[in-house]
This record gives C-alpha cells, structure tokens and sequence, in this order.
C-alpha cells in the first residue's frame, strides 16, 4: 500500500487556520512515517491515515488529499476524495458517520473529484455496513484530529436540515416535510429534471434513450397497466402529482380526465400553468389537497408515482383503503415506490432522513402486497424497475453537474450540494440493490370476481 505523502501540485485552499500548535512539513514522495524524524510532527495525511485504514479497511480504494499538501491512496481509480478544511474533520467527530461527512461535503470542507458516483460507489463498497467509528477508532480519531487542529465547538446546525414540527404523518407535519423537500424552486428542479419535470423512474426501453423519452415510456407504461388504452374519459386520480406530468400524459395520450392531488404548493402552481399551457384545463384538475380528504369521490384508476415513500407503515394500511373506496368497481391502483428488504424508516440521524426525506420510510414490496391485500385489491402485477432508476438519477447527476452555477444561483451552494450528494449516494444504493423499487397493480374486483384484466402482460409491454 503507497504510504501517505506529499502531492506534487498545489494544495487545496482554506480559510481555517491550522492550530498554532503545531505545522505539517512536506513529506518526500514515497517517504514512510518510520523513515521519518521521530520529532518532526506528522503531516495531516500521516495523522488521518490510521483513522481512514480503520473506517475503511487496509485496502483505501481511492486518493484522499489534505489542505496542507499531503495524501496517500491510488492515483488512477474513480477519483479523490478532497479534505480542505479542518472543518470537515470537526464534523465528523461531533457526528460520526453518515451525517457527519455529508455536513462536511454540504459546507464544503470536502469534495470527490473525478466520477462523482464512482468515488461514492468505491467508498461504500470498501466500507463496513451501517458505517460508524467503532471506540479504537474513535479514540484515534479524536488524537489525531487534536493534531491537526480540528477539535473544538460543535458546529452550528445547517438551515438546509430539516426541522419538522408535531406528530409523524399527521396531515399537518407531511404538509411540513413536503414543502421541505419540494417547495424549493420550480426553476432548479427544472434543471435537474430536464424538460420531462417527471421526478419519479424512468422507464429506458432502447439504447440510447434520452431521459425525456424514458420518462415518457414510463407513464405510457402505467396508463396501460392501469387500462387507460381501453376507453376515453376514464377518470384517473394521480395522487402526490408532482409538477402534472402524469396526468398531462394521461390526458394527452388517452383522453383521460385527471385529478391530481399534492401538497405542495410550488408543485401546484407550476403544474396548473403547464395544464393551461398545453390546453387540457377541462381535461385536468390541480389540487392542493391530502389523500386523506379525499371521500365521497369514485374514479377508473388510481396512479401513486413516488408519494408512498412518504405514507409511513403506520398510515399504509388507512392509504390503500381510501385509495381502494375511491375506485369503482374493476378499477387498477398503481403503486410505484421505492422499498427496502425488510423495510426501513429513513432516521433522523442520516444524511437523507435529515437534509432529503424527513419522516421518510421504504417498505418492503412484499408488505405492500400484503396491505394491498387487507384493503381489498386482488394483485395483479409486480415488476421491478431498479437499474432504470440508478440510470435515471445518473441522468440527474449529469444534469446538475452541467447547470451548477445557475443551480447555485437559484438554490444556494450548500443545497445544490445536499441534491448532488443525495441523487448520486442513491443512484450507487440502486446499483448495488442495497434499495429497489417496484409498481405494484391491483384492481377492485367487481361482482363475482369480474376484474375486466388482460389476459397477458402484451397489453402494456
């Protein structure tokens, strides 16, 4: 293994001071700690590079460069991993783990250059599941964080994270995260979204494929599982509608008449003028309005594109019901949700439950079966759609990458930072099928078992 050393271009600019206590020297190229004078104090890289063997086993996958100059890693791999500030490590001492690194990245104390997703990707796949300092390693890190300047104060709470108020999932604490995660900027999810301002998987069904037609492969693909194709004017409720790109596809293509459904006040606003825009105002209605409130209606179809993540175990059961009351006989419910093996509450100290998803949780696919099920849907259909997502948030990455000084403009460094992280962090959780995501059809059955279904999937393939 290379041992830490010195790198030949300049080092990385900072505005913290190192501690007075000390200051790192140059190290020779290829120069050991052993062959060094044992009264020369260590260089940051020498300093961290025991704490970093700890964390991420002896085989360190890809280069880590320090603010005085020094590092230690291979050259050729994926890319580096960037510390230029103390700061960073204060971050990282005060939140071990997960969180503590993603503040560091957010405030800008660290960087991945090079393949963004593969530094990321190299990172987890060399480090231990459920990432955290164990006590040696905690212990040494706090040594040698003393020798590098980094102790002190806790740092301030970022404004980015979230701080949501009351009970989880109760009308009024979703409306809260929802707005956290959503009510951003209309402009800079057009950025990241692309023109499609779909904000759910695409469906990449030849190659090459732009992200706008992929998106549109998968509504064209849930409005025939959902049996949209067979007549006009069947009435479709999209809950959680996002920007209406679904429903605007449904109206256009096969004459349905929509209701979408959001909380998100930005989300509504934007979509009601692209509705107006393209001429479907009578076709299309936009509302701002809970699931929960809506009763006494009947629709042909419901349509939920990436809201049930943010339903929670303890309101799905009550979510299938009402979807289920809503439709009239021999009406399909699609669900497209991201899920976890056993299911997983997304935690408050996590880097995507904190600054992303609050309150958010991924439910196993077999769960949601099984509530589809107690609410009355006979399932029909379950299909995966994992590496389309992780090739749809690489499409994202890009996006973003290619529009970051207007991005930052619109949004600030620090969330432009919290939306990159998060899309490539998840787009590496898809590869790796640490996450998946399913669409899970069910149709209300009618008198005598009558569905009015398909005979064969060659109905929407």
């Amino acid at each position: 293994m290379r041992t830490p050393e010195r790198v030949d271009n300049a080092p990385v600019r900072h505005t913290t001071r190192l501690s007075s206590a000390w200051r790192p020297r140059a190290v020779p190229r290829g120069a050991s700690p052993t062959s060094r004078d044992k009264a020369t104090e260590p260089t940051v890289a020498e300093a961290l590079h025991p704490v970093i063997q700890g964390m991420l086993g002896h085989e360190i996958p890809v280069r880590f460069e320090f603010w005085d100059g020094s590092a230690f890693g291979p050259s050729a791999g994926a890319g580096s991993v960037v510390v230029s500030s103390p700061d960073a490590l204060r971050y990282l001492l005060w939140a071990p783990g997960e969180l503590g690194l993603a503040r560091a990245f957010v405030t800008g104390g660290l960087e991945f250059r090079g393949d963004f997703i593969g530094v990321l990707q190299a990172l987890n796949q060399a480090a231990p599941p459920n990432l955290h300092m164990g006590v040696p390693v905690l212990v040494g890190a706090v040594r040698a964080a003393r020798h590098v300047g980094a102790l002190g104060l806790p740092p301030q709470r970022l404004q980015e994270e979230a701080s949501a108020r009351g009970l989880k999932h109760t009308k009024k604490r979703d409306a809260q995260v929802i707005s956290h995660h959503y009510d951003i900027s209309n402009d800079f999810y057009g950025l990241v979204l692309g023109p499609s301002m779909t904000y759910s998987c695409a469906r990449f069904t030849d190659s090459p494929m732009s992200l706008e037609d992929a998106q549109a492969a998968k509504h064209d693909l849930v409005c025939r599982k959902l049996g949209l194709d067979q007549r006009p004017d069947m009435r479709l409720l999209d809950v959680g509608c996002g920007w209406g790109s679904m429903a605007l596809h449904a109206a256009h293509a096969f004459d349905a008449k929509v209701v979408g459904v959001t909380l998100s006040e930005a989300q509504a606003d934007l979509a009601r003028r692209r509705v107006h825009e393209a001429g479907l105002d009578g076709r299309i209605e936009i509302r701002m309005q809970d699931y929960r409130d809506l009763v006494g209606e009947h629709f042909d179809a419901v349509s939920s594109i990436g809201m049930f993540e943010h339903v929670g175990t303890s309101n799905m059961d009550r979510y299938f019901e009402t979807l289920c009351q809503l439709l009239n006989p021999t009406g399909r419910l699609l669900n497209h949700a991201i899920s976890s093996v056993g299911g997983s509450r997304i935690s408050r100290r996590s880097f995507i439950g904190r600054y992303v998803f609050p309150d958010g949780e991924l439910i196993d696919v077999g769960e949601v079966v099984l509530a589809m099920e107690r609410a009355g849907f006979e399932v029909r259909d379950l299909e995966s759609l994992r590496e389309h997502y992780a090739k749809t948030l690489e499409s994202w990455v890009h996006n973003l990458q290619d529009t970051w000084a207007r991005a930052v403009s619109l949004v600030g460094t620090r969330r432009a930072r919290v939306w990159l992280l998060y899309m490539a962090a998840s787009a590496n959780g898809f590869l790796d099928g640490g996450i998946s995501i399913h669409q899970v059809l069910g149709v209300k059955p009618g008198s005598e078992g009558v569905s009015l279904m398909p005979a064969t999937r060659r109905a929407w393939s």
